[in-house]
């Protein structure tokens, strides 16, 4: 019962539980049969101008998660299945940035976290 966040790239582990990636782009070098996935959900990735103005920019995470929470209220019907799934089983959300302190799976982690732990599954 639990929101993990990993690289696509480290291998696929029985502890991973439901593996989600959630980028837009399918990650470079990757074959799909290799990734081990359960679903890709493209429309919770960030949208293309905030992919593009965060360009990973630490200074700009705050500002980032902020944009992003806005873009994620929107989208209700996408990522409240994977709370909901979360509440009772292990996701994980699979990403591909080299940047592992300031991603869009991490912003996407608490965001669910955070309404899991006030709203919790319905």
């Amino acid at each position: 019962m639990s929101i993990a966040i990993k690289r696509v790239y480290e291998p696929a582990e029985k502890a991973d539980g439901y593996r989600v990636l959630i980028d837009r782009l399918w990650p470079r070098g990757l074959k799909k049969e290799a990734v081990q996935l359960d679903l890709w959900v493209k429309e919770l990735a960030p949208s293309t101008a905030l992919r593009q103005w965060f360009g990973h920019d630490p200074v700009r995470w705050d500002g980032f998660r902020h944009r992003y929470a806005t873009e994620l209220d929107a989208l209700t019907e996408h990522w409240r299945p994977l709370a909901e799934r979360a509440a009772r089983h292990t996701v994980t959300l699979l990403y591909s940035a080299r940047d592992e302190e300031h991603n869009n799976a991490l912003a996407l982690k608490t965001y669910l976290d955070n309404w899991l732990r006030t709203h919790g599954p319905r």
